[in-house]
């Protein structure tokens, strides 16, 4: 599985400890709507190398790691890899139920077939929206986190 890091214990993206999954690709839609180059807070990290994880070894990780109670997907932009983050989720989902979240800097109306097939997973949450420059930071109650931009929102879809 192409991933951009992975990080065994994060503490800043869900009201638990979890692991951080970061994904390779993005189409950096947040700088062509706001018309910024560079503003994104992953700009740099589109730089970074990628790394090959498979995913056993990912789940082998997550299931051996006492501290660790939910699993974050976030990026770059999970979406823009979805041929990887699928089949992920039905492998995960083989071992446990905890929660997944997914980051994504898409709307809801941008990811509806995604979603639908996500929907076949139980505990799964997605967090929506595009960051925008300069917004009101909110705090979201489902991912128990503030989220920098406030039309940015998680949903429990499963």
């Amino acid at each position: 599985m192409k991933l951009k890091f992975l990080i065994d214990e994060d503490f800043s993206n869900y009201k638990t400890c979890a692991m951080f999954v970061g994904f390779p690709y993005c189409t950096f839609k947040c700088e062509k709507d706001c018309g910024i180059a560079g503003i994104c807070a992953n700009s740099a990290l589109a730089k970074a190398p990628i790394i090959d994880v498979s995913p056993a070894e990912i789940v082998a990780r997550y299931m051996n790691n006492p501290i660790s109670s939910a699993i974050v997907f976030g990026g770059l932009e999970p979406f823009d890899s979805f041929e990887s983050l699928l089949p992920f989720v039905a492998l995960i989902r083989l071992h446990t139920q905890d929660p997944i979240i997914i980051y994504t800097g898409y709307a809801e109306s941008e990811v509806g077939h995604e979603v639908s097939e996500l929907r076949n997973y139980s505990n799964i949450i997605i967090k929506f929206g595009r960051f925008v420059p300069n917004a009101t930071p909110r705090y979201d109650p489902v991912l128990g986190v503030t989220l920098v931009s406030d039309n940015q929102y998680a949903v429990k879809i499963s």
